[in-house]
């Protein structure tokens, strides 16, 4: 008989936390708890908010029936390390340390990786993260900025790139390993990546400002004008940070931040809406040809992904303009919690390396 393996995925997103429970490839659960601001407002920083997340978590699945003792493993989307590579990370104290330390980036899903090890040490089974933020399989050539001291990072959606990847491989029959893709998440932050025969070798780094500016970043700013910024004295650095993550993008230019609104708007004769909605598509097209380059022309799919992609509008204004470089197949949302989920079931069969920061 079939051993059947339970586990649990969790996703800290800043006013919420997605959670599925899966037992083997069947998800009985999958949902969100949303964490309203007056509950958040008490805590200055994401470290504060460790008990009120995980007693949260657990509440979460009590209340559904899941008993925390009974799971085999719990699963986090993964926090900001030393550059690593792509695949199922035990979530370790090397790994724990360099992610508090902010050194590499910083971000609710840092909180995930502490929230998932304190469970996984309490309930005694592994915990684990998947695909990082700071996996890193650019080529050579990627990393070149333009300037010794500063490399180019690898710091994007690489869960997501990565899952709907290997989902559309699986929807037409071909092994993901076999071929090239361009994928561009479109969320709160948009980040666009190039798929060289499974590996993600170059993309767009939405977390420090690069690529195209979304509905609350900035993406890439001309460099002569953002230094004279950060001069000015008007601004502290984390000010300024907050600019590039959180205040940019289409909040700065409308005070707006909702795509569907911005499309009603757009829609009822705003005539800016529907330009800054259009230049957000613009920018958004000009790095996925840029992508297409890294390829070399050679693209066997252009994949759409990502809250924004519900959106017809904005398929239609992307097609557009990138439908000559190769299909276009669109993948509206995220399949983070499917990929969290079934490839800690590989890991706990054996079918997949469990790898070790450090070790």
């Amino acid at each position: 008989m079939e051993k059947i393996y339970r586990i649990a995925a969790i996703n800290l997103g800043s006013t919420s936390t997605k959670i599925t429970y899966y037992e083997n490839e069947t998800c009985l659960l999958k949902d969100s708890i949303p964490h309203a601001a007056e509950e958040l407002a008490p805590y200055s920083t994401i470290w504060e908010q460790e008990e009120y997340r995980k007693s949260a978590i657990e509440a979460f699945l009590n209340r559904n029936g899941i008993d925390p003792a009974s799971l085999d493993a719990v699963v986090t989307r993964g926090g900001h390390t030393e550059p690593i590579h792509g695949g199922v990370w035990k979530i370790n104290k090397t790994m724990l340390e360099q992610s508090r330390s902010e050194k590499y980036g910083n971000h609710v899903s840092d909180l995930g990786l502490r929230i998932a090890a304190k469970m996984g040490e309490e309930l005694g089974i592994p915990a684990f993260t998947v695909d990082t933020p700071t996996t890193n399989e650019f080529e050579p050539l990627a990393k070149y900025s333009g300037l010794p001291s500063i490399e180019r990072a690898s710091r994007f959606h690489v869960l997501n790139h990565r899952a709907v990847g290997k989902q559309y491989a699986k929807d037409i029959g071909r092994p993901y390993e076999e071929m090239n893709l361009i994928t561009a998440h479109m969320g709160g932050g948009i980040t666009v990546s190039a798929a060289k025969h499974g590996k993600l070798v170059d993309a767009t780094n939405g977390l420090d400002g690069d690529g195209p500016f979304s509905t609350n970043r900035t993406g890439g700013l001309p460099v002569g004008d953002l230094v004279k910024m950060c001069y000015s004295g008007q601004y502290t650095l984390a000010e300024m940070k907050r600019i590039l993550n959180g205040k940019g993008g289409m909040v700065a230019y409308t005070g707006e931040n909702d795509v569907k609104t911005m499309e009603e708007r757009a829609a009822a004769g705003d005539a800016k809406a529907d330009e800054i909605i259009s230049a957000m598509c613009y920018q958004t097209a000009k790095e996925i040809a840029a992508c297409a380059a890294v390829l070399c022309g050679k693209v066997d799919a252009i994949l759409l992904t990502g809250g924004i992609v519900h959106s017809k509008k904005i398929v239609g204004i992307l097609k557009e303009r990138i439908g000559w470089i190769a299909p276009v197949e669109v993948y509206p949302g995220e399949l983070e919690m499917q990929s969290l989920s079934l490839q800690t079931l590989a890991a706990l069969r054996g079918e997949e390396e469990i790898n070790v920061l450090g070790e």
